[in-house]
Order: structure tokens, then sequence, then C-alpha cells
């Protein structure tokens, strides 16, 4: 007989909850994983896993919460807490590499609090694909870093953020939103847009048509990256925030 789980999202702002019912095991753990990431495409502050109702059949399977909380952490920038988990799963997890990547507390309240405490310092904007969406990715960029006292940040960030940004004028042509958060101890970038193509850098060919772009952010970033996000992908890019 196959397992059956449901993953239940309910929004205590500025935190995510994710409500799991069911048996987690090496056949569901995929549902999980894309209920988990749907939830990050929202960009909460937080993410809270309420693993109250949650048999765990196979301990191999909580690797799918350290997995996300990777993700998490480099976009959107944020904590994954886990709660309430049965006795015998709160042994595994103790005992896996996992709860050095993710947190554990008792129930959901208290997950709440730790998830949600500091909350992240964020400015956001929605650009439309135009000439100008560089330009306003740059100023708000810059007066990000300005109020976070970061002045070494300001201009390697401000360079990064217009090429996501004219890399989606050049390629997706769809509204975007565009995030700088800062969570010590790097700076976050993100551009969500409408396109589900991956971005990739290109090649060192300099005839190639594109992705020179993004060869540029490679280079000045700690790490970037492109992800689904809804229906479309949001590409970020991480900076030592300094």
């Amino acid at each position: 007989m196959s397992s059956r789980i449901t993953c239940e999202v309910r929004t205590t702002a500025p935190v995510a909850v994710v409500r799991l019912t069911g048996a987690l095991d090496l056949g569901t753990m995929r549902s999980v994983h894309h209920a988990l990431n749907a939830a990050l495409a929202d960009q909460p502050d937080a993410l809270v896993v309420d693993m109250t109702e949650v048999d765990v059949r196979d301990r191999l399977a909580l690797s799918v919460f350290a997995a996300t909380a990777r993700r998490a952490e480099e976009w959107p920038g944020v904590p994954v807490v886990l709660c309430g988990p049965t006795p015998i799963a709160a042994r595994w997890l103790s005992e896996s590499t996992t709860c050095r990547v993710v947190p554990v507390s008792r129930d959901c309240a208290e997950a709440t609090r730790v998830a949600g405490t500091p909350s992240p310092l964020r400015m956001r904007a929605r650009l439309e694909p135009v000439s100008g969406a560089c330009r306003r990715a740059r100023e708000l960029v810059t007066e990000a870093c300005a109020r976070w006292n970061l002045p070494d940040a300001s201009g390697p960030a401000a360079l990064v953020l217009s090429e996501l940004v004219g890399n989606v004028v050049r390629h997706a042509g769809t509204p975007m939103q565009v995030t700088v958060t800062l969570r010590r101890p790097y700076l976050h970038l993100a551009v969500v847009d409408g396109s589900s193509a991956q971005a990739r850098a290109g090649g060192t060919d300099l005839h190639a048509e594109g992705g020179r772009g993004l060869l540029l952010v490679r280079e000045l970033t700690q790490r970037w990256g492109s992800v689904p996000a809804g229906t479309g992908k949001a590409v970020w890019a991480m900076l030592p925030a300094t």
C-alpha cells in the first residue's frame, strides 16, 4: 500500500507554516520537497514545518528538511525551523546531520517565535521589463546599503543586481520582483520573473549572444543560482555584508 502525505500552508505573517499530515518516507519526500519549495516562493521571513501529525517511516527521508533549509539559506535567505516531531522522529533528527542545519522546537508557537526573531532587513520593488529597470535596481540596492551601513558592498551589489534585472529585460521580458535582504553575514539579492527558463552563465565565447552578464555575477558574488519560483524563476546572489 502506497504512503500518502498532505501539506497545508498557513501564513502567520511574516512566517509561513507548513503542516504535514501522513507518512514521510522515500516515496513521499518528493511531495514534501515541492510543497516546501512552493512555500518559499512567496518569500516569507521564515518557514516553520509542523511535524505533529507526521509518521516518519524512513529516517533517510528526514534529509528533505536539510535540503530545504540549505536552499532557503540561499534564496530567499530565510531560516527553516521544525516543530512537534514524534519522539522517534526527534531521536532520528538528533542523530542525523539535519539538526545541524535545521533547529527543532517543541511546538509550533515556539518555532514561530524562534523563526521570526530577528526578522531580516529587507527592501523590495516591483519593476517592469523596461530600459529604466536597471537604474531603479541600482538605486534600490544603493539605498539599502546606505541604510544598513554596508559601504563596501554597495558598488558590487549594485552591479550584480543591475545584471540580474538586465537579464530579465533582455530574455524573460516579464514584470519582476526585486528583493534586497540583509541576513548577516551575507547580503542577498533576488529577482523573480515570470519565465520558467532557468538562467545560466554563458561560456567564454565572446561572440555568444548571452550569458556574459551572468559570468560577471559569478565572479562578483559568493554564490548565485537560479531556482523555480511559482510559474517563473528566482535568480539570486549572495555577497559578503560589509
